[in-house]
């Protein structure tokens, strides 16, 4: 009898211990969660779910983009430049002066993008980019984008270079991003180093718009609010980590 009574003590002893690491790891996520929005954060993805994001110009989200394994995920299958179910998505909030940190990964050889200030309207601007400058994302290596200036990773795209090329990571790798605009003030971190600076909407800004092809785009580059985008390039590519703090 006094057997019987022992095991079944160890046994809810534990039972309890579980459940008390269990608990604990909760308890450890949310405070981590909790701490990030105490300090303004806002998480634009959670890692389980789409919920915060559209695709441009429609009410849901396509489902070639898919959240998986802690990740947003375009699973790329080419319809035309764009992938089938696919296209660029954007939040459903829009912002203004913010300081916004992601991590992404490209397949080998492909290209993708980061918008910011997007204008949603799409009897105006048929896709994202239109109205929205863009963090370029690329496999430097093997993407013909990757040899030209301006359109590399790290770039804004078509107008500024960076000196982001030494601190970029091969494809298939996590590349960290922070974008600063606040005033009109625009500052690029990738992998922790500073890479990028310019100034928004004022002269030398109008020129750089008007040596494009975003010349023949009207409103490209003025709007001082807006909506953060993830293109569809139609090439399969993650992102993770998405937060943004508004200043």
């Amino acid at each position: 009898m006094e057997k019987i009574n022992t095991l079944s003590i160890s046994v809810l002893m534990a039972i309890f211990i579980l459940s008390a690491c269990n608990s604990s790891d909760k308890k450890t996520t949310g405070t981590d969660n909790t701490k990030e929005k105490n300090n303004g954060w806002e998480l634009l993805f959670d890692g389980t779910t789409t919920t915060g994001w559209h695709t441009y110009g429609k009410d849901s989200i396509g489902k070639a983009w898919k959240a998986e394994d802690s990740t947003l995920h375009l699973d790329a299958s080419k319809e035309g430049w764009q992938t089938k179910d696919g296209g660029d998505i954007v939040t459903d909030n829009e912002y203004e002066n913010f300081d916004l940190k992601l991590e992404w990964k490209i397949s080998e050889g492909e290209n993708s993008g980061i918008m910011f200030y997007v204008h949603e309207d799409t009897s105006k601007y048929k896709y994202a980019w239109e109205s929205g400058p863009e963090i370029q994302v690329c496999d430097n290596e093997k993407n013909e984008d990757g040899k030209i200036d301006k359109a590399r990773a790290g770039d804004l795209y078509d107008l500024v270079a960076s000196s982001s090329q030494q601190f970029v990571k091969p494809a298939g790798q996590w590349n960290q991003v922070e974008i600063i605009a606040d005033k009109g003030k625009l500052n690029l971190y990738m992998n922790s180093q500073h890479v990028l600076s310019t100034t928004l909407w004022d002269d030398t800004w109008k020129k750089l718009i008007a040596a494009t092809k975003f010349k023949t785009m009207p409103g490209f580059g003025t709007f001082k609010k807006g909506k953060i985008a993830l293109q569809d390039h139609g090439a399969d590519v993650w992102f993770r980590n998405i937060k943004i703090k508004k200043l």
